[in-house]
């Protein structure tokens, strides 16, 4: 008697979309295990209260019984369904994953449609999206396979600037929820403006000072030699300058939320500075920020004497603050963010796993790993997967007031 051979499985996905509420899911699963197939993804959101389920699944029978089985499910619930046979598993395919942040303020359907454009054109796939925020700004995360992480950041930063938004490439791996220590510089990241130009203020020499700081941010003066220059400046200024200084600094928006929430979740932070000690140990002690390095002004008698204590805390001295703080964490420095501004924040930017341009100069934007253009802080910890829903729901439970977003 012949043998007959066993039927090749089929591939099918199982869309369901319509009304969301109770039950929809176990109904629809109900239906496939009594049908018996093989479930090997899934994926439901639910947008506006309407849901969209996706299954894809393998069954070695005919698959036109379960296609009329999933239909009848459908009717019943009063939804709709699709039934598209395929082959194999698309989290399979070639190339690598990555996951790909967008966030504007706005974000607009022409912006959305233009990196789309983009995935396409490299021949990656967007395979799932979510939004991780909706108010002040829009930040939307996709899931992207079927690419080279690098070569599709070199992509969307150039259809980034023509679009007017953000855009942060990183690739899918266990690194994105390794990371565990966030370095952060000071002035015009941590703080707004810069706290030497405020100390300035006090002797009369803000435009100077200034001129100095914007040339040094630049990379176009040594950082050694400009904070040298610019602290002469600040010969017979008062120490109690410092205490009116600190009074009026004023954080980036979101700063504490960024801090709260990651500290929630086993973040440790440091604080490394071209500014000065005698604001930063404050800084770090009012926000719960773990470690901070920065230059030390010599006090004499009641005044600043126009001089440094001890070594420089410059490019170089970043980036070994960086190192140190990873080592006494215990994380390798792939594990490490770091985010800056400046010409002087370079090689730490660099010696981090991610190094994130904050609101920076066109020099950092060009070396780092991705840039942050909205001013608000927070916005970075929707780069590591967290929503802003998830951050009002912590708060919430910790008795926090957040605004309301706009309806």
């Amino acid at each position: 008697m012949p043998q007959t051979s066993p039927r090749t499985p089929e591939t099918l996905l199982i869309t369901l979309t319509g009304k969301d509420r109770p039950g929809v899911t176990s109904t629809l699963l109900g239906t496939l295990a009594h049908v018996g197939v093989d479930v090997i993804d899934i994926e439901q959101i639910v947008l506006r209260g309407r849901l969209i389920l996706g299954v894809l699944v393998t069954t070695p029978r005919d698959w036109r019984r379960l296609q009329s089985a999933v239909e009848d499910t459908a009717r019943d619930l009063g939804m709709a369904v699709d039934v598209d046979r395929g082959v194999g598993d698309t989290r399979n395919r070639g190339g690598g994953r990555a996951h790909v942040t967008v966030i504007g303020m706005p974000l607009r359907a022409a912006a959305m449609a233009a990196v789309a454009g983009r995935i396409a054109d490299s021949g990656a796939n967007i395979d799932r999206m979510e939004r991780m925020a909706r108010y002040p700004v829009t930040a939307i995360d996709l899931h992207v396979s079927g690419t080279d992480p690098d070569a599709l950041r070199g992509v969307l930063a150039a259809e980034a600037a023509r679009q007017g938004i953000d855009i942060a490439v990183q690739p899918a791996n266990l690194l994105r929820r390794g990371m565990r220590l966030i370095v952060m510089d000071v002035d015009s990241t941590l703080v707004q403006g810069e706290v030497i130009e405020m100390l300035a203020a006090h002797a009369g020499c803000e435009r100077e000072v200034a001129a100095v700081t914007e040339s040094a941010m630049r990379g176009e003066v040594d950082f050694e030699e400009s904070l040298r220059r610019r602290v002469a400046l600040l010969e017979g200024v008062p120490a109690s300058a410092l205490d009116e200084v600190y009074d009026a600094i004023e954080l980036a928006p979101g700063a504490r939320t960024m801090v709260r929430t990651l500290r929630r979740l086993g973040y440790r932070f440091a604080i490394v500075s071209g500014g000065f000690s005698q604001i930063t140990d404050r800084l770090a002690a009012d926000l719960g920020i773990h470690f901070s390095r920065a230059n030390e002004l010599e006090i004499v008698d009641g005044r600043l004497t126009g001089r440094i204590v001890g070594e420089v805390v410059d490019r170089a001295g970043k980036a070994a603050a960086l190192r140190q703080f990873a080592a006494e964490v215990g994380v390798p420095e792939a594990a490490v963010i770091a985010i800056g501004d400046g010409a002087n924040d370079l090689d730490m930017l660099a010696a981090a796993g991610l190094g994130i341009a904050y609101n920076a100069k066109p020099v950092v934007q060009d070396a780092a790993d991705t840039s942050v253009n909205v001013p608000y802080l927070d916005a970075i910890v929707y780069l590591l997967g967290i929503s802003r829903e998830e951050i009002e729901q912590a708060d919430a439970e910790a008795g926090i007031v957040t605004p309301s977003p706009p309806v």
